[in-house]
């Protein structure tokens, strides 16, 4: 907890210059004259003594300008594309393109241009003009360093009412600012006087937020545009959307209708890549995926109903939880449910039967986090129940790697934005989780208990050294980890796509081979359903008949299994009558085994009636 004084104290009362003032001279030494000093002088004859009438002068002058040094940068970005077209827009590029090539100029200009750039490639020949000098200074290695994590700010919510922190957003430009969604889950804690308030922070001054958001009901997502560090969206309990512009106050720009809105909690909300940049979707436990344009809030542009049967209908959706789409993938977007089971869709296909592309099932719980990774767009990471699993959309019944299971619940995960080898969780006890499966895969590289809370939140800022985990009582603790964990390793990109290539490989041969033992497995079971309806009908007392017969064949089995045990038992103690020798030899040795001989010589009559005895 940081605690700040303020110290008062006017300006006369320090850094006041000196004063000089006049006063009497003091006489510090008198020595009078020596007269008889005079002898030891001796004086100079001639004297010569030159006079100037004019005054001696020197004059230097030095002024020089002042140098003003400033560092710039040149951004070198993608050029040549007309106005109207995008190029972060893949759909845009494909259209230009193909209109382009359609053109009746466009084979002329090629085959013009072709014998230009052979000429300056033959030119790589002798100088490589795209050679890189400075490349082993992009892969830094900080294997030294241990991992390590500080936490450089707490926030907490300053309303009595303690709220959870259901979601973070840092803001695209002032890495400074953060956004943060409170309200309460459990419907039965809520109280009647709690704030709907959510709050922007500047880390610099903690103290108080530095703007207050007020929604018609409190929010359970927030997020910044990625185009406009101004505008925000969020997500209410009760349904509705509601978008800000910082720049005309507290109060919400427009909210859509209840009646058009989500039935439950918007659990997540995500911004679209357009031209306007005022696209977004949302998606919630209702079962739908509504698109909204915020400039008209009025009505959802579009609706997906997440019935992973394809009939479209309301009642068998499942409940989303957790929401991703990746804007190098324009068409897709995932969904993870209630049931945990993610949902891949295509946003551009017509028919609800054609949206719903496939599912991927492997969690005993919700899916509290989903995230793509940022560098392989097709492997995502998914958090749910007590283990965070990576996944590859190549291989479907299965996760390619997972976790150990924990002690605590998983409440939330995502990767590192700038290493691909590393991603992190929080847990249900207050701890969060390092994960870097290139040195450790058993266990995290780090876990730091951050509080005593559970942890409801975890948001990692755009340069991947800043990491902001919410609590269940409304504290947002920001963290500074160590560079190792940010810093991309030498080599790192090679390694992990080979795993990622292997392991999804690997999960390949298992499904395969998986589902040739089930198409065995049912048509053996077909075969034995064939047979059993191909036998004649047997009638209750043939039934009877054959059971009884059975049973009778059971038990005498285990009769004579039991009297072969107790054979085995009594082999090796020969009968001393079966040995012929003379009476007066063998007198003290009968008389010394006779209690042996009477317990192994039993009539057989007795032990069959031994055996029935038992039996009953």
């Amino acid at each position: 907890m940081e605690i700040s004084f303020l110290y008062t104290r006017k300006r006369s009362e320090f850094g006041r210059p000196c004063c000089f003032s006049d006063q009497a001279a003091v006489l510090n030494a008198d020595i009078p004259p020596d007269p008889g000093l005079a002898g030891g002088f001796v004086p100079r004859d001639p004297v010569h003594a030159s006079v100037q009438h004019s005054a001696e002068m020197s004059e230097h002058e030095v002024n020089t300008d002042r140098v003003k040094v400033q560092s710039r940068g040149v951004n070198h970005v993608e050029g040549g594309w007309p106005k109207d077209v995008n190029p972060r827009e893949a759909d845009q590029i494909a259209r230009f393109r193909k209109k382009l090539e359609k053109d009746e100029h466009y084979i002329n200009v090629i085959t013009q241009l072709g014998t230009l750039m052979e000429h300056c490639v033959k030119q790589n020949n002798a100088i490589d003009i795209y050679e890189e000098y400075f490349e082993e200074e992009e892969m830094i290695e900080v294997e030294i360093e241990p991992p390590s994590a500080k936490t450089i700010n707490a926030i907490r919510d300053p309303n009595t009412a303690k709220r959870t922190a259901t979601r973070l957003s840092w803001c695209p430009n002032a890495s400074k600012k953060l956004a943060v969604a409170y309200s309460i889950l459990e419907f039965q804690q809520s109280k009647k006087d709690m704030s709907l308030d959510s709050y922007i922070w500047d880390l610099e001054n903690s103290s108080r937020p530095e703007m207050v958001l007020k929604p018609p009901s409190p929010l359970v997502t927030l997020e910044y545009n990625p185009k406009d560090s101004f505008v925000l969206v969020g997500g209410c309990y009760n349904g509705q959307m509601a978008y800000w512009d910082t720049r005309k106050g507290q109060l919400p720009v427009e909210v859509s209708p209840v009646e058009v809105s989500h039935r439950d909690p918007v659990y997540g909300t995500i911004w679209l890549q357009s031209k306007t940049g005022t696209d977004c979707f949302s998606a919630s436990t209702d079962g739908q995926v509504l698109w909204w344009d915020v400039r008209k809030l009025s009505m959802p542009t579009e609706k997906l109903v997440l019935d992973i049967s394809r009939k479209g209908t309301l009642k068998n959706a499942l409940g989303a939880v957790a929401l991703e789409f990746e804007s190098t993938l324009p068409t897709k977007f995932m969904v993870g449910t209630e049931q945990g089971i993610v949902i891949l869709c295509n946003r551009k296909a017509k028919t609800p039967s054609e949206k719903i592309t496939c599912t991927y099932s492997g969690h005993h719980g919700p899916v509290y986090a989903l995230s793509r990774n940022p560098m392989y767009p097709k492997i995502f990471l998914t958090v749910g129940d007590w283990t965070a699993r990576i996944w590859s959309e190549d291989a479907k019944e299965s996760a390619i790697m997972w976790t150990k299971y924990h002690s605590a619940y998983l409440t939330d995960g995502c990767w590192s934005p700038v290493r691909p080898a590393v991603f992190l969780t929080t847990r249900s006890d207050g701890t969060l989780d390092i994960w870097d499966f290139l040195f450790k895969q058993n266990d995290p590289f780090l876990s730091l208990k951050v509080c005593d809370e559970p942890l409801s939140s975890l948001r990692v800022q755009d340069n991947g050294c800043i990491v902001g985990c919410g609590s269940k009582v409304g504290t947002v603790s920001v963290m500074e980890i160590s560079s190792v964990l940010c810093t991309l390793q030498r080599n790192e990109k090679n390694l992990v796509n080979a795993m990622f290539e292997r392991e999804t490989r690997r999960e390949k041969i298992l499904e395969a081979r998986h589902r040739e033992m089930r198409l065995k497995e049912r048509t053996r079971s077909e075969t034995r359903v064939m047979e059993m309806e191909e036998a004649p009908a047997e009638s209750p007392q043939e039934v009877f008949a054959r059971t009884q017969k059975e049973f009778l064949e059971v038990i005498q089995a285990e009769l004579q299994r039991k009297a072969q045990a107790e054979a085995q038992q009594l082999h090796g103690k020969v009968p001393k009558e079966n040995i012929q020798v003379p009476e007066e030899e063998s007198q003290e040795p009968e008389e010394e085994s006779q209690g042996p001989k009477e317990e192994s010589h039993k009539p057989k009559e007795k032990e069959g009636k031994e055996d029935a005895a038992k039996e009953e």
